[in-house]
């Protein structure tokens, strides 16, 4: 399955900062490796890194909008704060150029799926109209809560789309952690097809381990990249795994592996 002429556009990969640096190189090694393996965006990027990323010619594909993930959106008691955390992001990011801005629902903490739901599609609601005019999406990530964050009320696709719909927005979407939704739900390419239109950005990793998209895990990451293409998707598809060997080789190699099958050369 190679790319060429199912998308007008390619869809950039992104590689997400946290995995590589400060834990295996400094930060501007790390800018230079990735631009050297044939990234052009780098994702989850912290402010005090911001020029210098921007400074080696790349473009940042998303930042999170508040933290820490445990403390979200459907607590009404926390929507002012979080709202203004947001807001000040989102200002930042359209300076920025960045395209995306990471929002949690944070941990259940006995709050029922719709009551949760409801929470945060309000918040959302009146976040929307700032994001549209900021010409940034807002996306809900959607973590596992059987493995990684316990508790974590947005663990499912559906129940991310359906405060998507709830809110109406075309600047509210979901931001689909291939790895988390594995553990999660499975059925990858049937859930991409299935809601895509509620999809603003993409995770990958490797599972089970949360390392690099080799052939020691479960996941097929060729044929996963062509569902997203083929739907028609023109964003940021951002790597966050952990290596298990060499760091710039794995950046190589996930670079590799996924640009035929998004346009990429």
């Amino acid at each position: 399955c190679i790319a060429k002429g199912r998308n007008t556009m390619p869809i950039v990969q992104s590689v997400s900062w946290w995995c590589f640096t400060p834990r295996l190189m400094p930060p501007e090694e790390f800018v230079r490796a990735a631009a050297e393996a044939g990234y052009s965006a780098l994702d989850l990027v912290p402010p005090e890194h911001w020029e210098l990323v921007r400074a080696h010619g790349l473009t940042i594909s998303s930042v999170q909008g508040h933290m820490p993930l445990e403390v979200g959106l459907n607590q009404r008691a926390l929507h002012a704060q979080l709202e203004r955390d947001i807001r000040t992001r989102l200002e930042q990011a359209a300076r920025l150029e960045i395209p995306t801005v990471l929002c949690f629902s944070g941990n259940r903490n006995g709050l029922s799926d719709a009551d949760g739901a409801a929470a945060m599609a309000e918040s959302l609601g009146r976040l929307a109209p700032a994001a549209e005019d900021a010409g940034v999406t807002l996306v809900i990530e959607l973590l596992n809560s059987k493995v990684d964050h316990p508790d974590y009320q947005a663990d499912h696709t559906a129940w991310g789309a359906e405060v998507c719909s709830m809110v109406g927005s075309p600047r509210v979407k979901l931001l689909y952690d291939i790895y988390h939704m594995q553990i999660m739900e499975g059925d990858v390419i049937r859930t991409i097809r299935d809601y895509h239109q509620h999809i603003g950005h993409y995770h990958t990793a490797g599972n089970p381990g949360r390392n690099d998209l080799d052939d020691e895990q479960e996941l097929f990451y060729p044929a996963i990249m062509c569902a997203i293409r083929d739907t028609g998707f023109s964003g940021y598809v951002a790597h966050e795994f952990l290596p298990k060997g060499e760091p710039k080789a794995a950046l190589r190699a996930a670079f590799k592996l996924c640009a035929p099958h998004l346009g990429e050369v």
